[in-house]
């Protein structure tokens, strides 16, 4: 029987609570230790009915447990630091997205794993969706150029206000969550961003006076095709049409369609935040007199995991790029790619200029 690879997880709240029921649940994986500031590390052992090493410090975590792999889900402000330790301590690293809160910074940390030969996986979850999978293949079919359609807007209060707050200490909404839907436009065009621009506004005096509770980017690509997405958060936004999910090109349209994530008072919801339940597919095709040749197609998505088994299949990929050596090199440079726009509309937003990358 091979030997477990032991890993260390830093960052015990939403993400790494996740990333850790999974690590316990995957017999390939041993967990050497849980790190965090506050209490949320002994909440999770007892969620866990475990009994893992608990550490309040990184660096001493790092030095004692000696692990393969470190798994990172602390706030953005840290990750550079903290997964360039990691690999210098010859440790493979999953972290999550952003994979830094600058460009720069992403590049060092890419460029500490090339030096080490180690493994970094970015924790773009919605690359592991089956459902986002197919709502990108049929995409690529609408022709180009392609109009993207994206949000989604949080009504968060209790816990997960605190967590945004927090998050705003170093990151806007549409850097933090925009990674994930540039990244999928991205994919959806194959085509290369040309400029950004971006708006936002501050709702709340109980954020840094510098950042922005709600915004929204529009990208154009060199083949004509456009995207806009939009994120807010706090006890103020709106949670009415807060999941939007729609690409529109020559051929026709493809939407997701979440009947009931979508329904209002689920945008708080973790569960809800990657569902998909089906897509509608509308073709554009006419005949002589306009009318439309072939129905609307409905694609129910059978393949539907929970937020859970989400991260439990981000870790078996994790696991799989350990063990068989995989070449990350592409989802690396997409990693920094997405990060490198998010950033641009965040300057946009700060500058109110259109800003080419």
């Amino acid at each position: 029987m091979a030997e477990k690879i032991k890993i260390l997880v830093v960052g015990c709240g939403n993400m790494g609570a996740s990333h850790a029921t999974a690590y316990h649940q995957i017999d390939e994986f041993e967990i050497v230790g849980l790190v965090s500031r506050g209490q949320s590390k002994a909440k999770l052992n007892e969620k866990l009915n475990s009994n893992y090493p608990l550490f309040d410090d990184y660096y001493q975590a790092l030095e004692e447990t000696k692990p393969d792999a470190v798994c990172i889900s602390t706030y953005p402000d840290t990750h550079e630091e903290y997964a360039v330790k990691a690999f210098q301590a010859n440790a493979h690293v999953f972290i999550e997205k952003p994979l830094a809160d600058t460009v720069l910074g992403a590049q060092r940390v890419i460029d500490a794993a090339v030096a080490a030969n180690k493994k970094l996986v970015v924790g773009y979850i919605l690359r592991h969706h089956p459902s986002w999978i197919k709502f990108i293949e049929v995409a690529q079919k609408m022709g180009a150029p392609l109009v993207m359609r994206m949000n989604l807007n949080q009504q968060s209060h209790g816990y997960m206000w605190d967590v945004h707050r927090s998050l705003m200490e170093s990151l806007s909404p549409i850097v933090d969550c925009g990674v994930h839907y540039i990244d999928v436009m991205c994919q959806m065009t194959n085509a290369k961003p040309l400029t950004v621009s971006a708006i936002g506004a501050r709702l709340t005096d109980d954020i840094p006076s510098d950042n922005y509770n709600y915004g929204q980017l529009q990208i154009r690509f060199d083949d004509g095709s456009v995207g806009w997405y939009e994120a807010g958060w706090g006890p103020m936004i709106s949670d009415t049409a807060f999941f939007v999910k729609d690409v529109i090109g020559p051929k026709g349209c493809v939407s997701i369609v979440a009947k009931e994530a979508g329904k209002s008072g689920n945008s708080d919801s973790v569960e809800s935040h990657t569902k998909t339940e089906s897509l509608k597919v509308h073709y554009a095709d006419i005949d002589e007199q306009n009318e439309f040749i072939k129905k609307d197609e409905w694609i129910d998505l059978t393949d539907e995991p929970d937020h859970q088994e989400l991260c439990n299949r981000e870790q078996r990929f994790f696991l799989k790029a350990i063990e068989q050596d995989l070449n990350l090199e592409k989802s690396m440079q997409d990693a920094i790619n997405s990060l490198q726009i998010a950033i641009a509309c965040d300057e946009s937003v700060k500058t109110g200029a259109v800003i080419k990358l």
